[in-house]
C-alpha cells in the first residue's frame, strides 16, 4: 500500500521558489553552495546549523530566486522538518537518558556477559551495542558503551580491538540505517517513505551488514592495529564515574526483561504497523486503524518513553522529581541537532524549490543510473567533504528526493537505506566521531584509519551491496 502523505509533508513540499534556471545554472548553484557548506563547517568551524543556513541563501541567489521567496522556502521546509523529525528526536532523546540513568544499560551488558564466554564476547558486545543503540544516539552509545567496553578488556583480558570494533559497529549501523535515529528519520521525511518499511528493511539489511562490519572484521583490525594498552588515563576516570554514580543512584537496577521490553516497544509497534498495512490493506478496518495510530513514530516512542518513567526511572527508585529531571535534562544536549536536521530540511526543500530534484530527475533518466545507486553516491561524496553523517543523509534525501515519487512502498524505503549507507562512508579526520573512538581508545591516527574508519566503509559498501540486491526481489 502507498504511503499516505500527511499534511505537513504537503506544506513542505509546496513550491515557493519559482524554477526556472537552466540545467547549468542549477547545477553550479548545487556544487557552489555544497562546496561553501563544506568549506564553512571543516576550514571555518562554523556550526553546521549556521552553514546550512548560509548555504540555502546561495543556493537561491545562483540559481536565480527571488531573495523575498527565500525566507519562505528556508522556513518552510525548517518548520516541517522540525515538526516531523524534532519531536521523535527529542523523545529518543528522553528515553536514552532514562535508560543511561537508571542503569538499565548496565543491566543489559551485565547480563548478556555474564551468560558469555570469551570466544563469544565480540558478538556478545555487537549485540549489546545493537540493543543500546536503537533508542540512543550514536554519541550517547559511544559515551555509555566505552567503559562497558574497557571493563569487559579488563576482566576478561580480551583485545580491545576485538571487542570495541563490534561494539562500534553495533552503534554505527544502527545510527545509519534504522529509525528513529535522526539520519534515516530525516530521509523518510524527505522521500515520502513508509517509516515501518523502512524500519523492517533497515534491520533486515542490518544483522548481516553488523555481522560482517563487527566480529569478523574486527578480527582482522586486531590483527592490523595491534595490541593495545587500556588507555591509562581513561581507567581513574571510570572508576570514579562509576563511584560517583554509585553515589548518586539507589542501589535498586531495573529487571533485564524490562529493560529490553521498553527498548523494543516502539520497534514492535512500528512493525506491527507495517504488517498491519500489508495484511489488512483497508484503511477503514478497524485494525488497521488501531495500528496506524499505535505505531506512528510519535505515538510509538511516546508510549516507550512513558513507559520508560516506570520500568526504568522507578524500578531504579528514582522519585518523580529525580525522574522529571532526568527526562528534562535530556533535552539540552540533542537542541543543536535538532537545528542542524531543521536547517537541513530548509536546504532540502529549497533544493526542491530551485528545481534541483526536477533537473536530477532528468539527468539520472539520460544517464540510466539507479536511484539508489545514484542516492548512495551522493551521500558518499558528501559524508567525505563534511565528515557529517547527519548533513550527508538530509543533503542527499533533499537532492533525489524527486525520484521517490513514483518509487514502490519497499523501493522508496531502499533509498533511504542507500543514502544512510552512503553517508557512513570512510570517517575521517573531518569527523568528529574520529576523534571520540580515537581519544578513547588511546589509539594514534593511523591506528584510527586502520580499525575505525575502514570499519565505516564496510558497513557503508555491505549495506549498499545488500541492499541493490534486495531492490530486485522485493
Amino acid at each position: 500500500m502507498e504511503t499516505p502523505v500527511t499534511p505537513t509533508l504537503l506544506a513542505a513540499d509546496a513550491p515557493v521558489l519559482p524554477h526556472t534556471a537552466s540545467n547549468g545554472q542549477l547545477l553550479l548553484a548545487v556544487l557552489l553552495s555544497i562546496g561553501a557548506i563544506v568549506l564553512l563547517i571543516t576550514r571555518l568551524k562554523l556550526h553546521p546549523f549556521l552553514a546550512l543556513t548560509l548555504g540555502s541563501g546561495l543556493l537561491a541567489a545562483v540559481a536565480g530566486a527571488p531573495f523575498d521567496k527565500l525566507l519562505t522556502s528556508f522556513s518552510t521546509g525548517f518548520g516541517a522538518t522540525v515538526a516531523s523529525v524534532g519531536l521523535l528526536i527529542g523523545l529518543g532523546a528522553m528515553l536514552g537518558k532514562l535508560l543511561a540513568d537508571s542503569g538499565g544499560a548496565n543491566t543489559i551488558a551485565d547480563t548478556v556477559l555474564a551468560r558469555t564466554g570469551p570466544k563469544l564476547l565480540p558478538w556478545a558486545m555487537a549485540l549489546i551495542a545493537a540493543v543500546l543503540g536503537l533508542p540512543l544516539f550514536f554519541e550517547v552509545g559511544v559515551v555509555l558503551l566505552v567503559p562497558i567496553v574497557l571493563l569487559v578488556a579488563r576482566r576478561g583480558n580480551a583485545p580491545l580491538i576485538g571487542i570495541g570494533i563490534p561494539a562500534l559497529a553495533g552503534l554505527s549501523v544502527l545510527h545509519g540505517l534504522v529509525p528513529p535515529h535522526p539520519g534515516p528519520l530525516v530521509a523518510v521525511d524527505a522521500l515520502h517513505a513508509d517509516l515501518g518499511v523502512t524500519l523492517a528493511l533497515g534491520l533486515l539489511i542490518a544483522v548481516p551488514t553488523l555481522i560482517v562490519a563487527g566480529p569478523l572484521f574486527g578480527r582482522l583490525a586486531q590483527r592490523w592495529v595491534g595490541p593495545l594498552e587500556l588507555p591509562a588515563e581513561t581507567a581513574p576516570a571510570e572508576s570514579a564515574a562509576t563511584e560517583s554514580a554509585a553515589a548518586e543512584k539507589p542501589g535498586r537496577t531495573p529487571k533485564f526483561a524490562a529493560v529490553l521490553a521498553t527498548i523494543l516497544l516502539p520497534v514492535a509497534l512500528m512493525l506491527g504497523k507495517a504488517l498491519t498495512d500489508v495484511l489488512v490493506d483497508d484503511p477503514k478496518a478497524t485494525v488497521q486503524r488501531v495500528f496506524d495510530f499505535i505505531g506512528s513514530p510519535l505515538i510509538a516512542l511516546l508510549a516507550a518513553t512513558l513507559l520508560g518513567m516506570l520500568t526504568l526511572g522507578r524500578a531504579a527508585g528514582f522519585d518523580k522529581g529525580r525522574i522529571s529531571e532526568t527526562v528534562g535534562s535530556a533535552l539540552g544536549p540533542i537542541a543543536g541537532i535538532v537545528f542542524i536536521v531543521g536547517a537541513g530540511g530548509g536546504f532540502k526543500q529549497t533544493l526542491i524549490d530551485v528545481g534541483v530534484g526536477q533537473a536530477v530527475s532528468e539527468w539520472s533518466g539520460k544517464w540510466h543510473v539507479s536511484a539508489l545507486l545514484l542516492g548512495w553516491l551522493i551521500a558518499v561524496l558528501i559524508r567525505l567533504a563534511t565528515g557529517s553523517a547527519t548533513v550527508a543523509t538530509i543533503t542527499a534525501a533533499g537532492i533525489v528526493g524527486p525520484l521517490a515519487a513514483g518509487m514502490s512502498t519497499s523501493h522508496a524505503a531502499l533509498l533511504v537505506l542507500a543514502i544512510g549507507a552512503g553517508s557512513l562512508f570512510l570517517s575521517h579526520v573531518n569527523d568528529a566521531g574520529f576523534w571520540l573512538v580515537k581519544e578513547y581508545f588511546g589509539m594514534s591516527v593511523g591506528q584510527t584509519l586502520k580499525s575505525w574508519s575502514v570499519m565505516e566503509t564496510i558497513i557503508s559498501v555491505v549495506a549498499i551491496a545488500l541492499i541493490l540486491p534486495l531492490s530486485l526481489i522485493v
